[in-house]
């Protein structure tokens, strides 16, 4: 087992004390050979006017001795400290997964999930923490980059396996980052941000599997990548590594129906949907177990960003986890998905890197339908916990997801906090861990939650507003417990739905005081104008000044035909 690299501030405080009595008891009595130390009143230099040149001599040695033991002490601490400030980081990003999905998160939950309640019950769980967007790509994007998606050329839906990359080029990435930190990055997993394949032709499919593609993962800061394109059900069914695909494809797959559901599509030899999960847990684990033992040597530490494929369909749980939890196939899936969080944990433990590595499990927004909910409600379970909605929605079934930080070495365990976050603030709370100021020109919405990490609830105020999106691109801003959505439906696939005739006869805006209203059906809206008109206003800064946080104006995507941002675009 290799040791823990870095020690904790906490290890090394003792040994300052020591140090400075040590150096001063030394010039203590250097002074009193050389004169009557008890004589001299320490509150004032002025006081050695008038001693012999003995004392003096003996005094001014005492103190030398005592500061540069406490100074070599101190820097003795910070060498060791270098490392500890830099932590191994793990992100794990759950797919199509509700905040009711895990046990510590809901007490009707239908299963156990002991591998993520283990970082529960061992780190913090942010209980007002939210996905950018109620569907998978912005999500990714803005987690990747502390910048909302809808800022950039994607103003609603997702991309599909085979578009062009949507991360802009130049732009500041979390890998990107900690790799200009020295880390070495790595990426497992569903990349679902685009990439810049070889054309053959104008039609969809016509690529050139055989050519490296640009855009992808290594373009974006990270050092290694084994992963797919977009969704598991969304051709090509290739793997990828680095900036190639492994195989070119010769056949086709047809569409298969639910619970699997996914597309027709060209497939490669190596490639099977029900084995997509277990290949990425193993290159994860055999990835991080490769990174701790180069950095016991090298002292490198590591960022991984384990985007899983999974429970999103299709629903492909293996053999060894199909009716473990008497549910449904989703269940199933789920549970397979924690013990895979489950088998990383104890990777580290056996690693014995454990204290100093950050592990964070969320979700990229909420259950979908394909879950078969009415199927789930049967067991008694609800994927999002009695929040109203689900994936796709403005509504918080669709954005409220799990979100649970370990860090050993700086975070209580067992600890909970209430405060409102966003997946979106990984960069400057990674940023704010290693003292780096960010450019300007990145992270323009990601705030450090750092403080709410160490201290919970009891730390000073962390973000104030946050903005959700949902797949239809509609709009709603959170400020407060109060939550305004630019919209009279639910912005995405529950109802009542964008364009319905029950959407047509309500309010064209809705406010929830999620307080006291969580489940959000008492709209506010004439209740409380002046709430209203300043959270429109705030909505539109938030907008035109090209980011939320403080800063010079940045540029932004603003199309003239942009009808979801229309009631606050304009005065």
């Amino acid at each position: 087992m290799t040791s823990e690299v870095g020690t904790d501030l906490r290890a090394v405080r003792p040994c300052f004390g020591l140090s400075l009595a040590w150096g001063c008891i030394r010039g203590w009595s250097k002074g009193g050979a050389m004169g009557n130390v008890g004589d001299l009143p320490m509150h004032s230099l002025f006081w050695l006017r008038g001693r012999g040149p003995g004392w003096r001599l003996g005094w001014l040695q005492g103190w030398f001795f005592g500061v540069v033991g406490f100074l070599g002490f101190v820097g003795i601490g910070r060498a060791a400290l270098a490392p500890a400030a830099r932590p191994n980081v793990i992100v794990i990003l759950a797919d199509d997964m509700g905040i009711g999905d895990v046990s510590s998160l809901n007490a009707k939950c239908a299963w156990k999930t002991p591998g993520i309640d283990r970082l529960a019950r061992e780190g913090r769980t942010f209980t007002d923490a939210h996905s950018a967007s109620g569907v998978c790509t912005p999500s990714r994007y803005t987690l990747l980059t502390g910048r909302y998606s809808w800022r950039g050329k994607l103003k609603s839906s997702v991309l599909h396996g085979y578009d062009p990359a949507l991360i802009e080029p130049g732009r500041l990435t979390v890998a990107g980052f900690l790799r200009g930190q020295g880390y070495a990055t790595g990426m497992v997993g569903k990349w679902h941000l685009g990439v810049d394949w070889v054309r053959t032709g104008p039609k969809l499919e016509e690529v050139d599997f055989a050519q490296s593609f640009g855009g992808g993962p290594i373009s974006q800061g990270f050092d290694r990548f084994l992963g797919i394109s977009a969704s598991l059900d969304m051709p090509p069914f290739v793997f990828l590594s680095q900036d190639r695909s492994t195989t070119v494809p010769v056949d086709r797959v047809a569409a298969s129906p639910g619970p699997k559901m996914w597309r027709a599509g060209v497939i490669g030899p190596d490639f099977r949907h029900e084995e997509v999960h277990p290949r990425f847990r193993r290159e994860a684990l055999s990835w991080i177990e490769s990174r701790a033992r180069a950095r016991a040597v090298d002292g490198t530490p590591f960022f991984l960003y384990l985007a899983l494929a999974s429970p999103h369909t299709p629903t492909v749980p293996t053999p060894e986890f199909v009716g473990r939890t008497r549910t449904n196939p989703y269940g199933d899936f789920v549970v397979q998905v924690d013990a895979t969080v489950g088998d990383i944990l104890d990777s580290l433990d056996t690693l014995g890197i454990s204290r100093n590595t950050l592990v964070v499990f969320t979700a990229d927004n909420g259950c979908s339908p394909a879950a078969n909910l009415g199927e789930l409600r049967g067991f008694g379970h609800d994927p999002s916990a009695g929040f109203r909605g689900h994936k796709a929605d403005l509504f918080e079934g669709g954005h409220r997801v799990p979100f649970l930080v370990r860090w050993p070495a700086e975070v209580p365990a067992g600890s909970m906090c209430s405060r409102l976050v966003g997946q979106l603030d990984l960069l400057a709370t990674l940023a704010d861990i290693l003292g780096q100021r960010l450019p300007s020109g990145a992270a323009e919405d990601s705030v450090s939650f750092l403080p709410q990490l160490r201290r919970g609830d009891r730390a000073r105020a962390g973000r104030e507003a946050l903005v959700h999106h949902s797949n239809g691109g509609f709009f709603a801003l959170r400020q407060g417990p109060w939550k305004l959505l630019f919209t009279p439906d639910s912005g995405g696939w529950s109802d009542p739905k964008p364009g319905s005739k029950e959407a047509a006869r309500l309010p064209k805006l809705q406010l929830y005081h999620l307080g006291r209203d969580a489940a959000e059906r008492t709209n506010r809206l004439t209740d409380e104008p002046k709430v209203v008109r300043a959270m429109t206003r705030e909505m539109r800064r938030i907008l035109v000044n090209g980011r939320s946080t403080p800063g010079p104006v940045q540029p932004y995507a603003n199309p003239g035909d942009w009808p979801q941002a229309d009631p606050f675009r304009t005065e």
